[in-house]
């Protein structure tokens, strides 16, 4: 039987919750060493600033998964008839959280576990004796919940994709308006779910706009703010970090001498996935995320060489073009300029439900001077509307579409990955093929975990296709000699002031 002091500590307890997660409640060390839970900067920021709905982009290891499942908990034990839910991109993870949210359970005070049993204990669920409940999963769909986390959203967009939609459409829609969703996850890639619900609660907290119980609250936690991170064993500094740094000083962070330390120190093993792994903004969160990318590593080069700019039609010079043709698909459409050993992307198209007719009619209307119409292979087939080759049909309307050498797929990724170092792309005109570059992945092989060599169909793949037609056909347009001597003021690969990962 509880004495009178334990059950006055009960009462204090019960009516304040973060004097409970600060005092109650048991974890282990990656060494597994018991300790009791004490938050973080990182813990406490979240649960200030906890709103209905919560996307929140992070560095690593900063505890974020481990602070829900306490929280959660907390909230099961101390509320009657609550359910929460956690979700994770594979069993075993989600496993991994509910053993975490067990053995909290499990080290409480013995008053406490007897004021609210656990009832039914199972591998992925609790239920307890006051109505309440936590669960694990990797799907919620077909239950109603008050709490729902979502543990790293962006790998489950980034290598599960139909998961992902099951969760968009079935998992968050078990919460009701006026209850709690909380979405965290470091960056993988600028396509998905995760990405696209950070730009939308970042550009309403950049605008200030008050936000509804449904809305998104974007909260981001950067390496810098984790004291842990630095260290005090002096590294030479290298000048391209410290131009890094001063960008950083520039935007108001300003970091200590240990902590450029530590992040030259883990530059040195991880390099550019340090970006996303350990961001130091939320823009360059999800500047790379090369897991499963064709072009990551070489789209992420093309940012820190400036190669993403604004790129002027020179119109002394001819605009190819290349295309990658759909019936009832997307049409992309890649216009470019050569000049030297310089690719200069200067426009893109991309639209679906159209009929070749109006691709050409909007090609023509661009009012470029124009010099070759690379195509895939497939010109040869036949318009369902005409009954002509697509490229008998493109020369009745003025345009000649030229069939590119035919190439296997591999072999055209590898085209396009020797020439993106050539390659400059206007930053609005080209906006969409810049995208599609960034966003072309493999497909992900869940039964063996690991990544398959043929590509993932996705809203990326018509751009992609219509470079990897640019990449194949270019032998086409240039010459063994490059006659045209003359410049347009653009700086050449040559005499453009590269920069590294911290430009």
């Amino acid at each position: 039987m509880k004495s009178v002091s334990d059950h006055e500590a009960f009462l204090q307890l019960f009516n304040d919750p973060w004097a409970r997660l600060n005092s109650l409640y048991f974890i282990t060390t990656k060494k597994g060493t018991k300790i009791p839970f004490r938050a973080n900067w990182a813990q406490k920021e979240l649960f200030d600033n906890l709103w209905y709905c919560n996307i929140i982009l992070k560095a690593r290891q900063l505890g974020i998964s481990t602070f829900v499942c306490l929280l959660f908990l907390d909230r099961c034990l101390f509320n009657p008839t609550v359910s929460a839910g956690i979700i994770c991109h594979t069993r075993e993870d989600a496993e991994l959280l509910f053993k975490r949210v067990k053995y909290a359970y499990d080290n409480l005070p013995d008053y406490i576990r007897s004021c609210v049993p656990a009832t039914n204990d199972s591998a992925r669920e609790l239920v307890f004796g006051n109505g309440s409940s936590i669960r694990v999963g990797t799907s919620m769909r077909g239950t109603t919940l008050q709490y729902l986390h979502i543990s790293e959203f962006g790998k489950i967009c980034a290598k599960y994709p139909d998961k992902a939609s099951e969760i968009v459409t079935g998992s968050l829609n078990t919460v009701e308006s006026g209850q709690f969703i909380i979405i965290e996850s470091t960056a993988e890639g600028r396509e998905g779910y995760f990405y696209e619900m950070c730009k939308v609660a970042q550009d309403k907290a950049k605008q200030q706009v008050d936000l509804s119980p449904l809305d998104f609250k974007f909260q981001f936690f950067p390496w810098w703010k984790e004291p842990t991170y630095r260290i005090g064993s002096p590294i030479v500094v290298p000048p391209d970090a410290l131009e890094y740094f001063a960008s950083l000083e520039d935007r108001g962070i300003t970091l200590e001498l240990e902590q450029k330390y530590w992040y030259c120190a883990k530059y040195n093993v991880q390099h550019e996935e340090l970006l996303h792994e350990f961001p130091s903004t939320p823009e360059e969160a999800f500047e790379v995320a090369n897991e499963g990318l064709y072009y990551g590593r070489l789209m992420s080069l093309c940012r820190l060489e400036k190669r993403i700019c604004f790129v002027p039609y020179d119109r002394e010079l001819p605009v190819h073009t290349s295309w990658d043709l759909g019936y009832n698909d997307s049409t992309s459409i890649v216009f470019f300029q050569t000049l030297r050993n310089e690719i200069r992307i200067i426009d893109y198209l991309e639209g679906s439900g159209e009929s070749l007719s109006h691709w050409l009619g909007l090609v023509k209307s661009r009012g470029y001077v124009y010099g070759m119409h690379l195509a895939p292979h497939d010109i040869m087939c036949h318009e369902y509307s005409t009954g002509m080759t697509r490229q008998a049909f493109g020369r009745k309307m003025g345009i000649e579409l030229v069939a590119v050498p035919k190439t296997g797929i591999i072999e055209g990724i590898d085209h396009v990955r020797g020439i993106l170092h050539r390659c400059y792309f206007d930053k609005d005109k080209a906006a969409g093929i810049v995208v599609a570059l960034d966003n072309y992945k493999k497909e992900w092989d869940d039964k063996h975990g690991c990544w398959r060599s043929q590509p993932l169909h996705n809203a990326a793949s018509h751009g992609a296709d219509a470079f990897r037609a640019l990449a194949c056909g270019l032998q086409l347009i240039e010459r063994p000699k490059h006659l045209d001597s003359k410049s347009i003021g653009m700086p050449s690969v040559t005499t453009h002031l590269r920069q590294s990962v911290f430009g």
